[in-house]
């Protein structure tokens, strides 16, 4: 079987577009609700998708999952939970049964509300819609607060773009890092590695859970993310190692 190839000019290419790319936010947008109704309803669509994830992650990606038991260490605390992004479906799903039972919230970009029918639905499932100004800002920041004081997982996608079936972790900003900082929170990584199956075209996926790094409060705020950062970049390149089989093989333009 021919391996596919894709081309690159930088890491900030998107392979994985939305039919609404552009899609802006309104300026009165909410990030917390709290009407009733709605976070009931949000409740059951949440119950719904975990059960989704269940069946996609295991009986359709064959996901093996190593080191879940490390979410013990901070049972009932807010968490943040950094990962490449890989998987244009699995990355939006999967991690909801990693972190059971808590519940997930996933810092995104607003095209993802462009997405056909899902987008809309995306903000009760748990998307936390990165603001476009100012002002939205502090509503924002709100969220994210409430989120972590309740004991939830916050996920964020470092890379920002999908590379699906990509074998190795892109380089990464500092600048996602300052959340966790800012708000104290431990932070987990997992990095999704690709392996040849026996039957079948596409690979086996094994994603490593490691962690928890703590934020370096004795250190300046700026020092302290960069300390963060590091050791999540260094622990994820490391595990990245365990990927032996590119069903897609990314390579530079000119190269």
């Amino acid at each position: 079987m021919r391996e596919e190839v894709r081309y690159y000019r930088d890491f900030t290419d998107d392979f994985v577009e939305s039919g609404q790319q552009d899609k802006r936010l309104p300026e009165n947008f909410q990030w917390l609700h709290r009407n009733p109704l709605y976070r009931a309803a949000s409740a059951i669509l949440y119950g719904i998708a975990v059960i989704f994830a269940f069946i996609y992650s295991y009986a359709v990606l064959h996901i093996r999952v190593v080191g879940r038991e490390k979410f013990k260490i901070c049972k009932g605390k807010g968490i943040f939970l950094y990962g490449n992004h890989t998987q244009p479906m699995g990355d939006a799903f999967a991690p909801a049964v990693y972190i059971f039972p808590k519940r997930l919230y996933t810092v995104a970009g607003a095209a993802n509300l462009g997405i056909p029918v899902l987008g809309k639905l995306l903000p009760m499932l748990g998307a936390l819609i990165l603001p476009e100004s100012l002002s939205q800002m502090k509503s924002f920041q709100e969220a994210m607060r409430c989120h972590l004081e309740h004991g939830r997982c916050i996920i964020v996608y470092p890379e920002a773009h999908v590379w699906p079936y990509c074998s190795f972790v892109r380089p990464f900003a500092e600048t996602s890092f300052h959340y966790p900082v800012q708000y104290e929170a431990p932070v987990y990584c997992m990095t999704t590695t690709y392996q040849k199956r026996r039957r079948g075209k596409k690979p086996r996926i094994t994603t490593y859970i490691d962690g928890p790094f703590e934020p370096d409060l004795n250190l300046s705020k700026k020092e302290a993310i960069k300390k963060l950062h590091d050791e999540v970049s260094d622990c994820m390149q490391e595990r990245s190692r365990a990927s032996s089989y590119a069903y897609i093989r990314y390579e530079k333009e000119g190269e």
